[in-house]
């Protein structure tokens, strides 16, 4: 039996999700590499664990930043390695829909398709992340109803007002989870004067980090003094995180404010009746949605699973092929 599989391309993960099995894989979007050689070494959490860890001839590369593709050739390997794995041993090859970033090029698009046609597809489609983040948070977006999506992954903040198949106005800015993480390791050097690791950064954000605090709540993390070069161990507390954070909240907000601004009256009053829809992991920093609440006015929640939503929109596009205006990229794409 033909299957197919949706794979969000993100930032700092890759998940797929396979038609008949739902959400098959979740790893990081890392690669590590012989750098004497060039040979791939490994992929995926495989290369994850070896972040921060690796001799000098060995580097753990991320093939995008802020949501745009930074090294071709480590992403079509990273591509190839999803898609056969995702494949598995079935006879058909599967038909393959890939979430992309949204400051992708017409050349780095062909080169996504041609990586994962070589890689065992059938045929392949791309689709914009607003889109299939709504798809995948249960909206529907075939309907004459506004509907704002904003979805916050680890490299970009992509916002979208949908309604009928197509995108109204869109905004996309390189601000999402990894600038969180690196507002909390100034701020940790800044104040104590000791250096964290980006991994204990977004364990720090996820135990108190807030941009509408309703308690100072504290943890406990590990670094490096500065000073002495010596381990240390120290208390955090909300409050220490609060100022830089909302610094960047601040912007993600005013880009749905942008958004709104340049959105017809009649989808705008759509918009304020069925509220606003947030996912990706970046959307669960604590107090990020009454904050976007309070200041748009408009009511907020949370997809039921953020993190997946634009993986499972993503595997579930392929249902709307002939339906949407906007989103799914040009009919070349159809080709193979």
């Amino acid at each position: 039996m033909a299957h197919d599989i949706g794979i969000d391309l993100g930032t700092t993960k890759v998940m797929v999700y396979d038609s008949e099995e739902g959400i098959v894989l979740r790893e990081p979007s890392v690669v590590a590499v012989n750098n004497k050689t060039g040979q791939v070494l490994a992929v995926g959490e495989d290369a994850y664990i070896m972040v921060g860890k690796t001799p000098s001839h060995i580097s753990a590369i991320w093939p995008l930043i802020d949501g745009v593709i930074s090294d071709y050739d480590m992403t079509k390997e990273m591509i190839r390695h999803f898609v056969t794995k995702a494949s598995g041993r079935k006879l058909i090859k599967p038909r393959v829909a890939i979430c992309i970033p949204s400051g992708i090029t017409d050349v780095e698009s062909r080169a996504v398709i041609d990586t994962a046609v070589t890689a065992g597809a059938r045929k392949v489609y791309l689709i914009e992340e607003p889109v299939a983040a709504a798809i995948g948070a249960g909206i529907d977006i075939m309907k004459p109803d506004g509907n704002a999506v904003i979805d916050i992954g680890g490299g970009t903040c992509d916002i979208a007002v949908i309604s009928m198949g197509g995108i109204v106005q869109k905004d996309s800015i390189k601000l999402a989870g990894n600038k969180f993480d690196q507002a909390i390791i100034k701020a940790t050097r800044n104040k104590y004067g000791v250096l964290i690791g980006e991994k204990t950064a977004e364990q720090v954000k996820k135990d108190v980090g807030s941009v509408f605090p309703l308690e100072n709540k504290s943890t406990e993390l590990k670094g490096r003094n500065l000073v002495t070069g010596l381990p240390q161990r120290l208390t955090v507390h909300t409050e220490d995180y609060y100022d830089d954070l909302m610094e960047l909240a601040e912007q993600v907000v005013a880009s749905m404010l942008s958004v709104f601004e340049k959105t017809p009256p009649e989808l705008v009053g759509d918009i304020h009746t069925n509220g606003i829809c947030m996912t990706g992991g970046g959307s669960l920093l604590d107090g990020l949605d009454r904050l976007m609440a309070q200041r748009t006015g408009v009511a907020v929640h949370i997809a039921e699973h953020p993190v997946d939503c634009v993986a499972i929109g993503t595997g579930k596009s392929f249902q709307y092929l002939e339906d949407l205006l906007d989103g799914i990229t040009s009919p070349n794409t159809h080709s193979h």
